[in-house]
């Protein structure tokens, strides 16, 4: 049977675009990547990859490289600033149940792995999409130098502030949420960190969050409310530290344990869902389509199973634009409650009152190991069933 789509252009080279290019090659569909930086690279973050994302990953062929160096979680734990235990979840009995651990990696280190499986894929650095114009036989996009490419789809893969939706949808900016996060990943041993722990630690406006990406290395978010725009100078390392100022170990062995000039400072932003994503032949993926923030650590992984996804429906269609819409369509149902819950439980862990903090830690205490662990599993880890008993429904 002839495919319909032969070609596709892919906005972004980070993880969610270069998961695309894997997951149409699957499916005999080329793609071509443009991305704006003049070297293929991700940032240094962390990244917390739930079971669902690492089926995905398998779905992907990149799963086995994933696990030879990313240390396999065995609890998320919760807790107050003074080290109160808010609730303990089990992830670790995920990889029985699922055939997948929950995992932690670097994000450049998930960003090499997908770039060496997308090898023989056209990418072209130093190339940004500034804009598009489409029409019924395909699409033009528009690059910041004046040049052009032709195509028959484009997948805006472009991030959160994404050119791509700009051009669909109007240039709204993104929301910032109220505070900001500096991340850095410090070298310490498994004296300092146990291996395969994920900590999130919530205080007066202030959260700190820690764990293990690699043997001897772990990766630290601390957040604290603001505004937005600053930059820091000198002295990050003391600040950090006087925050977290006699808070539980190892918070402050991980900041002194980090080189200054590696921490980054961001202002958390997202947008709150839509109910377009595409036009035509154009469609959004990942952060461009749904930006979730930090919160519920299903980014990447949203970005990696809307690849799959958009494989899926591309790969048996006979009207591209129609296999467009009826993927915008499931994802959003899959991505919308995700964005309204990680916006959520940032507000909540926001919270500076002192009443409102006693009746956080309440909740946390009464639920967060009676239901909240369950209702993860069941809405957001367990839809990767999909990819263990039918890995193609279009079939």
């Amino acid at each position: 049977m002839t495919k319909a789509v032969r070609r596709v252009l892919i906005a972004g080279g980070g993880i969610g675009g270069l998961s695309t290019a894997l997951a149409l090659r699957r499916h005999g569909i080329e793609a071509t990547v443009f991305e704006t930086a003049d070297t293929l690279r991700d940032g240094g973050a962390g990244l917390h990859l739930w079971s669902n994302g690492m089926l995905a990953l398998a779905a992907l062929g990149v799963a086995d490289a994933v696990r030879d160096i990313a240390p396999a979680q065995q609890s998320c734990q919760f807790r107050t600033a003074t080290g109160d235990l808010l609730g303990n979840w089990p992830v670790g009995e995920f990889a029985e149940r699922y055939g997948q651990p929950t995992v932690a990696i670097g994000r450049s280190d998930l960003h090499h792995i997908l770039r060496t499986a997308a090898e023989g894929t056209e990418i072209r650095t130093g190339a940004t999409v500034s804009g598009y114009r489409h029409d019924r036989d395909g699409v033009t996009v528009e690059f910041a130098d004046g040049s052009t490419e032709r195509g028959e789809l484009l997948i805006g893969a472009d991030g959160v502030h994404s050119a791509v939706r700009r051009t669909l949808a109007g240039p709204e900016p993104a929301r910032y949420t109220g505070y900001i996060a500096w991340r850095g990943a410090a070298t310490v041993g498994p004296d300092v960190v146990s291996p395969g722990t994920f900590c999130a630690l919530f205080g007066h406006g202030t959260r700190f969050t820690y764990y293990d990406i690699a043997p001897g290395r772990t990766y630290w978010m601390s957040v604290a409310n603001g505004a937005p725009g600053g930059r820091d100078g000198d002295g990050v390392v003391d600040m950090l530290l006087e925050r977290h100022r006699d808070w539980p170990a190892p918070v402050a062995e991980l900041l002194t344990a980090t080189p200054e000039d590696t921490i980054l400072r961001h202002d958390v932003v997202d947008r709150a869902p839509i109910t377009t994503w595409g036009e035509g032949r154009v469609t959004l993926l990942g952060d461009a389509a749904h930006p979730i923030t930090f919160n519920i650590g299903q980014g990447a992984c949203q970005a990696v199973e809307d690849a799959l996804v958009l494989g899926e429906h591309l790969a048996h269609a006979t009207d591209p634009v129609t296999a467009l819409r009826a993927y915008e369509h499931e994802r959003m149902r899959r991505t919308a409650p995700l964005q309204r819950m990680a916006w959520r439980i940032g507000r909540m862990g926001a919270w500076e009152n002192p009443m409102a903090i006693a009746l956080r830690e309440s909740f946390m205490k009464f639920s967060w190991n009676r239901f909240a662990f369950k209702a993860v599993e069941r809405d957001q880890v367990a839809y990767a069933l999909r990819y263990l008993t039918d890995p193609d429904p279009a079939r």
